[in-house]
């Protein structure tokens, strides 16, 4: 990919999403003076006599300590190296990118008091594929992600551990491979490093990006579900969502009625029906979906804010000379944001076993036989991986629960509140696998009820999802081993292929997007 030409302040969601999966970004030279005006003040104040924060002072409940011209340098070595305190196993690398590109364009913005040479050493690591190894355990989220990006810095100054070319090597190697050498820090340039959210928030937008994949897969899957069902589409008539007014319901009822048009199963039983109403779980996929949707929209709002901000501490307003100390390193904003992209995740894979619960069950199925398989007692068809998809939905519930009221006092008292943005934005990496799983599942069951509806088909656009699952997994007519059926599955879930075999199928792109 092209490297992107970021404007610190004006970076988009569209960017960001490039960076994730795999573009390299640099500032815009335009910028370069307001970063180098802000560097010129900070290190005025190192030579003063003034004590400012984390210039010429310790750190934290150190602030009182003065620390000497000719031993600045060293502090903010020390600073990085006492802080690498992270625990747990590595950040994923499309994670550590994005933080690296966050901080790049934080630090960009000409408010945190660093050369141009400490922007330029992270923008080269993140073009030449150095990735430092970050342990995903350490952060609070406030006073800033210290310890995951003082392990970041570390390999910025030739310490630590990174991966190139998918080995784990000392920073200092992992710099000479890319043809790079360590930087020196200068005053306040290692407590701008590691002070802000941008670990936090790194994770929070990896879990958005896969949160909204995974919505447009639900909403395919939610479709293909009523046709298996021979449930009624009348529910998702324009007419209703409009009364109600939610952009994302009506933009879910929308996409929901393109996939199922054509569809001769539909046609099949829209007059005899006996039933007058479907369960909640296909009837009201509109208000669910779309109102997970409308979360993960307000979410992205926060996050593409939290992306461009400037959160480390204290600030340097260039314009006045002024060295001013504030807050901006409290990630409640963050932490607020994941637990809605929590909330979505979750609710998705709630109504989404509800689904699979109602096609497996012979007195919800309209007609199919149990479990979905064509002998049923001697096979037990898909009744284990229904349990399957209720225990992932189960695991999914319980760590929903909001990690923004959660706080703990660190650092002698002098960090009374925290917002826990980290543990909030990490979780959804697990919670996105959990649902693309109970997904999968749905896939294969729907399939298999579409396909015992025969002679009647579904409409252009689910049966070319049923012909890419087709590709993979065949039909279930014999009990079989189904563990590599279910992450055959989920992989086609995660990996967005639903959703792009629907719209190559539509002609068009129906599903909604963030922006």
């Amino acid at each position: 990919m092209s490297a992107i030409i970021a404007e610190p302040g004006h970076v988009s969601l569209d960017d960001l999403v490039r960076v994730y999966t795999g573009a390299s970004l640099t500032v815009d030279s335009a910028y370069w003076p307001r970063v180098e005006a802000a560097a010129g003040i900070v290190a005025k104040a190192a030579q003063g006599a003034e004590p400012v924060y984390g210039i010429n002072t310790g750190f934290g409940k150190l602030a009182s300590k003065r620390i000497p011209p000719d031993q600045t340098a060293q502090l903010q070595r020390n600073l990085i190296l006492s802080h690498c305190c992270g625990v747990g196993p590595a950040t994923p690398e499309p994670v550590v990118r994005l933080m690296m590109a966050l901080k790049i364009i934080s630090l960009g913005r000409g408010a945190s008091g660093v050369r141009c040479e400490i922007i330029e050493q992270l923008q080269a690591m993140l073009a030449r594929g150095v990735s430092p190894f970050v342990p995903q355990q350490g952060s609070v989220g406030a006073s800033g992600d210290l310890a995951p990006l003082a392990h970041m810095t570390a390999v910025m100054i030739g310490e630590g551990q990174a991966f190139v070319d998918g080995r784990l090597v000392p920073g200092r190697e992992a710099l000479a491979r890319a043809g790079l050498t360590p930087v020196t820090l200068g005053p306040k340039e290692g407590l701008a490093l590691i002070n802000g959210t941008q670990f936090s928030t790194a994770y929070a937008l990896a879990g958005l990006f896969r949160a909204h994949d995974l919505l447009n897969a639900a909403l395919v899957m939610g479709a293909l579900s009523v046709d298996a069902a021979m449930a009624s589409t009348a529910p998702f008539r324009p007419e209703i969502q409009a009364l109600r007014g939610h952009p994302g319901q009506i933009a879910a009822g929308r996409v929901l009625t393109e996939l199922l048009d054509g569809s001769a199963i539909r046609l099949s039983h829209l007059e005899g029906d006996e039933r007058v109403q479907d369960p909640y779980c296909l009837r009201c996929q509109p208000q669910v979906a779309g109102a997970a949707l409308d979360l993960l929209t307000q979410a992205a709002r926060t996050l593409v804010t939290e992306a461009n901000a400037v959160t480390d501490n204290p600030l340097v307003l260039a314009d006045t000379g002024e060295i001013i100390s504030g807050g901006n390193f409290h990630a409640e904003p963050v932490a607020f944001a994941a637990d809605q992209i929590a909330l979505a995740l979750s609710e998705l894979g709630a109504i989404s076993e509800r689904r699979i619960a109602t096609l497996v069950d012979p007195a919800l199925n309209f007609g199919l036989p149990p479990f979905l398989t064509p002998e049923p007692g001697l096979n037990s068809g898909f009744m284990i991986a229904e349990v399957t998809a209720a225990a992932l939905f189960a695991e999914n519930k319980q760590r929903a629960l909001p990690c923004s009221i959660d706080s703990t006092p660190t650092s002698a008292n002098q960090e009374d509140h925290v917002s826990m943005a980290a543990h909030a934005a990490r979780r959804l990496y697990d919670m996105a696998d959990n649902l693309a799983a109970i997904i999968g599942i749905e896939l294969l069951v729907a399939a298999q009820g579409i396909e015992l509806r025969a002679p009647h088909g579904t409409s252009a656009a689910l049966s070319a999802v049923i012909a890419a699952l087709r590709a993979h997994v065949p039909a279930l007519v014999h009990d079989r081993y189904m563990a590599d059926d279910l992450a055959k599955a989920a992989a086609l879930v995660g990996g967005g292929v639903l959703a792009t075999v629907a719209t190559h199928a539509l002609g068009r792109d129906p599903f909604p997007k963030l922006g």
